[in-house]
């Protein structure tokens, strides 16, 4: 079975940090592009990161530029989401995602949410003292 996996949400003090896997299952990473999505209640599906098949390239929104690290270790078939500083206004479910054929060059944009292959089923990330 083909799938992504999320996990290391949870709730932290703003302020604080946390780390998301993205692990995949029935198929290697090495040739996808990964996205990081949230989505908070009552609101649209954000894009918030994205980063290269081969890591050297990576895309950020403007909200968590400077706070938020997405990584990869193809070895372990994984990808990260290092979040720091977080925010109230980061509380949402957090995504990831497999593109494969967009082809998009990420240092310029990540691909739009239809570009994607897989979707894992999300993690619940709470910011809140």
């Amino acid at each position: 079975q083909l799938q992504l996996v999320e996990s290391g949400g949870g709730l932290v003090q703003p302020g604080g940090s946390l780390r998301l896997s993205c692990a995949a299952s029935g198929f290697t990473l090495d040739y996808y592009v990964i996205g990081w999505f949230r989505q908070a209640p009552g609101k649209e599906r954000e894009g918030v990161s994205c980063i290269s098949s081969s890591g050297g390239s990576t895309n950020y929104a403007d909200s968590v530029k400077g706070r938020f690290t997405i990584s990869r270790d193809n070895a372990k078939n994984t990808v990260y989401l290092q979040m720091n500083s977080l925010k109230p206004e980061d509380t949402a479910v957090y995504y990831c995602a497999a593109d494969i054929t967009s082809a998009l060059d990420v240092q310029a944009m990540c691909p739009a949410p239809p570009w994607y292959d897989y979707w894992g089923q999300g993690t619940q990330v709470t910011v809140s003292s």
